[in-house]
């Protein structure tokens, strides 16, 4: 379901989802294309800051034997490790000064897609009275799906930038079908032009 124009108000958030270096080409576990969305999401996010709105970033922030990993039975191979290179953002990925970070999937027996999950950002998010979140970010078919659905499931107003996500595709077709159970939902798929005029 597309949505129409819809211009930024008091109470839209941006949630930038786990757009590191480990995520993107060349990287421990890179999404293939997930380099093209940078450009989008940094033009969001100066969008949300130029309205005085809030830019949420969230990241994996694993300890070196966290249960995700191929060495513990994960089905991943090891990336963003707390603090190194992988973990961080792109130089290309330009963020407000202000943007808040939350960190998850931080401790070794605890896996997290979504930034809502073992973090405090529903709270954040409540007490900036947010009642709209604008989601993007890597990768659709994973962490930004499950954001996505627990910020519904928290009574937020989901939209899913959809020029601004790209997927995993472990199987083909997993990126289009995340879209599709999200707006199934209740998430409204968004493009720049409908935002930014």
């Amino acid at each position: 379901m597309k949505a129409d124009i819809v211009q930024l108000h008091k109470g839209d958030a941006l949630i930038v989802v786990d757009v590191q270096r480990d995520f993107l080409p060349g990287g421990a576990l890179a999404v293939a294309g997930g380099d093209k969305i940078v450009h989008a999401l940094s033009r969001y996010a100066a969008e949300f800051e130029r309205h005085g709105l809030p830019v949420y970033a969230t990241r994996d922030w694993h300890p070196p034997n966290h249960c995700s990993f191929r060495e513990r039975g994960g089905p991943w191979p090891p990336h963003c490790l707390a603090g190194s290179p992988g973990a961080e953002w792109p130089v290309a990925l330009i963020l407000p000064s202000e943007t808040h970070i939350v960190s998850k999937a931080t401790s070794p027996d605890a896996d997290a897609y979504s930034g809502f999950q073992g973090t405090d950002l529903a709270a954040q998010l409540h007490a900036q009275q947010c009642k709209r979140v604008f989601i993007g970010g890597l990768a659709t078919d994973y962490c930004v799906k499950a954001t996505a659905l627990d910020a519904l499931a928290e009574g937020f107003a989901v939209f899913v930038l959809e020029d601004a996500v790209c997927a995993v595709e472990v199987h083909p077709g997993d990126g289009a079908l995340a879209l599709t159970q999200m707006t199934g939902h209740g998430a409204r798929l968004l493009h720049t032009s409908q935002v930014m005029q």
